[in-house]
């Protein structure tokens, strides 16, 4: 199981189902800095619907972080970046397949955004 900072988890299947995708390592290639999902579907070539599907697999596996950026007209658009810098695969003691995410080092702006995402969905 690979954990992430803000304590969800996914499976190690999920994490190499979502890179093993051609789709998915599409979108790793092109999301060089937070992009909506039709910026990615452009950018990748891939059909609006396909991407999000893509997408929510990714975010699942929590290779994928969604930022929710509320804009002056009361709408909201979401965003994704990438939210792992490595990924090691490796055999662990009980001779199964383990996977270490190495996440990005986050600003205190982030860190209190998470926290405040937390508590949002706990109340």
């Amino acid at each position: 199981m690979v954990r992430d900072p803000a304590g969800e988890s996914s499976t190690v299947e999920e994490v190499l189902a979502a890179l093993y995708d051609d789709d998915c390592r599409a979108i790793v290639r092109n999301l060089e800095e937070p992009m909506t999902a039709s910026e990615i579907s452009d950018a990748c070539n891939v059909p609006l619907s396909t991407t999000y599907r893509k997408l929510e697999t990714m975010v699942e596996a929590t290779l994928l972080e969604e930022l929710t950026e509320i804009r002056s007209d009361g709408h909201h658009t979401t965003r994704y970046r990438l939210d792992f810098e490595q990924v090691t695969v490796s055999v662990d003691d009980d001779r199964r397949l383990a996977v270490a995410v190495s996440r990005p080092a986050r600003t205190p702006d982030e860190r209190l955004a998470e926290m405040w995402s937390e508590v949002s969905r706990e109340a």
